[in-house]
């Protein structure tokens, strides 16, 4: 039908005008629509790109020295010879590494930035050469939970480093995990000499976990290969909230003047590598005033003798010491590697019990000392004759200044001398 044939490709081109019209039509709405970030179900994707309503949000920057990972929240700086902590950190960031690097102070306020870092929840600076750590420095860190500063020589750890610049006005820091293992400085940069710079270390470190009630909040803390003598009597006094405490591999040789007795969520206490002797009572009471405590106690040189006697009992009592089996005696010579369960009260006694150097030592000393005396009872008796005329002219003197005195005191106790001497003055 030639009527039929002649409307055909009328209408198929009328029909894919009308179509173009729709596109551009749709176009333009979605063009001249308010920017959305979603675009719409019925909006195409080549006119949602035309539109350029909505664009990708810009990355965060990443320090220059740093590697950074935005999905894992992470920057890590290691081993880049940085003189401080970098100023653009990405905002986002949750766990910061700070290592390796030749960072000296650490400024208070190091880590304020706008926006805050109000994520940061894990911060590692070890081993950055870090001599001073002063007041403040970790504020504005209102998500700070895990601190190291492992392997830095700190020779000036302000009381306030934790606690912000003044302890009486800042709020506690959320801190619960605070690691300072091996953060003595060499012996050559102590101050006062070697023991009075140890005192003084030791001293430092307490004020600085003392300060006000900054550390309430401490879950663990590690002071592990510092070289501590003595643990100072308050160093603990203000971590109630403590369940791991962590001292191997340290020099103490005692622990009265410790006091765990606040400690009463204490959950492990690791004294491993230690140079403890004797744990006296005092310090075991305390200890079974703690009731999940668990006490770590291998690799000290045990003295087994009868000081040792109520610390043996109280090992076969006690189920808070996991390692005991392990416990063996140092000295003396004969109970050397002897199990502290094995042992019975009738084998500590209090014997000489001094090791083989210092026996050696001892008997050094005694010969040297007979050596002196006999050289100075030699020189007496060459010298015989010489000391004889001495001796019988200190005699002689002696005598006659008696002598002097007794003629005064027989004119004075004689009337008629005293008149005949006042006489003959005149």
């Amino acid at each position: 039908m030639p009527g039929a044939g002649s409307r055909g490709p009328a209408a198929g081109d009328g029909r894919l005008r009308l179509a173009r019209l729709a596109l551009v039509l749709l176009g333009w709405v979605s063009a001249s629509a308010p920017s959305s970030s979603v675009p719409s179900s019925s909006t195409s994707p080549a006119a949602f790109l035309a539109s350029g309503s909505v664009q990708p949000p810009p990355a965060e920057r990443c320090p220059a020295a740093c590697e950074c990972s935005e999905a894992a929240r992470t920057v890590k700086c290691v081993n880049r010879n940085l003189m401080e902590v970098p100023a653009d950190l990405p905002p986002y960031v949750r766990n910061l590494f700070i290592t390796g690097n030749q960072m000296t102070v650490l400024q208070a306020g190091a880590f304020a930035r706008r926006p805050p870092l109000a994520d940061l929840a894990t911060l590692n600076l070890s081993g950055n050469h870090l001599k001073e750590v002063c007041a403040g420095a970790f504020e504005h860190l209102p998500g700070l939970r895990h601190l190291d500063l492992s392997h830095n020589p700190l020779t000036n750890l302000s009381a306030f480093a934790f606690a912000g610049s003044n302890a009486s006005v800042s709020a506690p820091s959320p801190l619960e995990e605070l690691i300072l293992n091996h953060i003595v400085p060499p012996e050559d940069q102590r101050q006062n000499g070697s023991f009075e710079g140890m005192v003084a270390f030791e001293g430092m470190v307490a004020a600085a976990l003392r300060s006000g009630f900054a550390l309430q909040g401490l879950h663990r803390l590690e002071l592990g290969s510092n070289h501590f003598l003595y643990l100072p009597r308050d160093l603990l006094a203000q971590l109630p909230s403590l369940r791991y405490l962590d001292l191997r591999n340290n020099s103490l040789v005692s622990l009265t003047y410790a006091s765990f007795r606040n400690l009463t969520h204490l959950e492990s206490l690791h004294l491993e590598d230690n140079a403890l002797k004797v744990l006296h009572n005092s310090t075991l009471a305390e200890w079974q005033g703690l009731p999940r405590v668990r006490v770590f106690l291998d690799n000290n040189p045990w003295v087994c003798d009868c000081y040792m006697a109520d610390m043996v009992t109280w090992l076969k009592e006690t189920e808070m010491v996991p390692d005991k089996a392990r416990l063996t005696c140092a000295f003396p010579e004969k109970m050397r590697n002897r199990g502290l369960l094995d042992l019975n009260s009738s084998d500590l006694d209090c014997d000489a019990i001094l090791p083989p150097s210092l026996q050696t030592s001892y008997v050094f000393l005694g010969i040297v000392l007979a050596l002196i005396g006999a050289i100075f009872l030699l020189v007496l008796y060459l010298n015989r004759k010489g000391i004889k005329k001495w001796m019988h002219n200190i005699r002689d003197a002696c005598r006659d200044h008696m002598e002097g005195y007794h003629y005064r005191y027989e004119i004075n106790a004689d009337p008629r001398l005293t008149n005949l001497s006042s006489n003959s003055d005149v």
